[in-house]
């Protein structure tokens, strides 16, 4: 028996009134997902009881992706993880559309996850979490990005993507199936990634 009494954990904060499972909902656009998304969850499974990827469906948005797309490789991925490491909290994958809180609320999550890679990234989470608890009593945890994740972004990689020509130098940056993705999107030439080539301003020389 443990000191100071006989349940600890999970049943004691049912004994004290405590919510009985924390769920939280890590939203994001995801387009595309990278390994630092991946490091956010991985660790996030390591705190909260579920964990919900919310990806994001903005119709007025340019995307090079679609919501669809982007759910069935953010699955392929966290399934991944998942037979990594059984142990750690479940995930569900859901598209949504709308306000972040009202999506954590359906989805009956009590906390917000955030990952951060800089300084920048850190003043705008603050402003949003304080906005959310304001607004939604939604407390925010943030998860520190690991420092080969520090400058990775999706709007790096569909830039990297648009401009180079060997795309195996993601590698480091995005799983294989992302980087198939990407290859594809760029044979089509995808109206996202044209207008980001056609934006690119021209070398001297």
């Amino acid at each position: 028996m443990p000191p100071g009494g006989c349940c600890t954990g999970r049943l004691s904060r049912r004994l004290v009134g405590m919510p009985q499972r924390h769920v939280a909902v890590y939203p994001g656009s995801f387009d595309p997902i990278t390994h630092g998304h991946l490091d956010v969850i991985a660790r996030g499974r390591r705190i909260f009881d579920e964990l919900v990827v919310a990806v994001g469906r903005n119709p007025g948005k340019d995307q090079l992706f679609t919501a669809d797309e982007r759910v069935e490789m953010v699955e392929a991925l966290v399934a991944d993880l998942v037979r990594r490491e059984p142990r750690a909290a479940s995930v569900r994958v859901q598209a949504f559309s709308g306000l972040t809180v009202d999506f954590a609320k359906s989805a009956g999550a009590s906390i917000l996850l955030r990952g951060i890679r800089n300084l920048s990234d850190l003043q705008y989470e603050i402003q949003q979490a304080l906005t959310n608890r304001q607004v939604a009593g939604l407390e925010t945890a943030f998860i520190i990005a690991g420092q080969d994740f520090a400058y990775t972004s999706s709007s790096l990689i569909r830039q990297i993507t648009a401009l180079g020509h060997d795309l195996s130098t993601l590698g480091t940056m995005v799983p294989p199936l992302v980087v198939e993705g990407l290859l594809r999107k760029k044979s089509e030439h995808h109206p996202v990634l044209q207008r980001l080539l056609n934006d690119a301003p021209e070398a001297e020389g």
